[in-house]
């Protein structure tokens, strides 16, 4: 495995892990990588400095806090993405993804909610299926899902 820091085109720069430089320049060219802050297809290698190890605690607290923030991002634009792209079907979830697994609906991408049980029901049943991430304002409660079989839940 490889770490490359990466830049996209609004010069945010984030990394990413590959098994090898191959590897990245096939997920770049099939448009597999994506900036987390702005969700930005235009992505190339960083200029790297070798890894050294550094005891500077405040830069890396530094940059685990723009970590978070990253992955927030990341977070709320596949929230958005769901919400925009694939049908609400609320508590019917574990229903319909059933029905569209076993071909009794038509496929599509549909989210709503499930319980922890009912997830691991329809995992062991072989439905693909994915927790949602949260907003900020969601109260506790079931666990919100995404199924999209024959689709890339990006």
């Amino acid at each position: 495995m490889i770490k490359y820091q990466l830049l996209c085109a609004l010069e945010h720069e984030f990394e990413g892990w590959f098994k090898d430089s191959a590897d990245f320049d096939a997920q770049a060219g099939d448009g597999l990588i994506e900036c987390p802050a702005c969700g930005s297809g235009d992505v190339r290698k960083a200029v790297m400095a070798p890894s050294v190890a550094r005891r500077d605690r405040g830069a890396r607290e530094t940059r685990l806090a723009d970590i978070k923030r990253d992955m927030g991002a990341a977070m709320e634009r596949a929230r958005a993405y769901v919400e925009k792209n694939f049908d609400y079907v609320g508590e019917k979830f574990p229903e319909e993804a059933r029905k569209i697994h076993y071909g009794e609906a038509e496929q599509r991408g549909i989210y709503g909610e499930a319980t922890g049980k009912e997830v691991k029901d329809l995992v062991d049943e072989g439905v693909s299926v994915a927790p949602m991430p949260g907003k900020k304002t969601d109260k506790a409660g079931p666990a919100k899902t995404a199924a999209a079989d024959g689709k890339k839940l990006n």
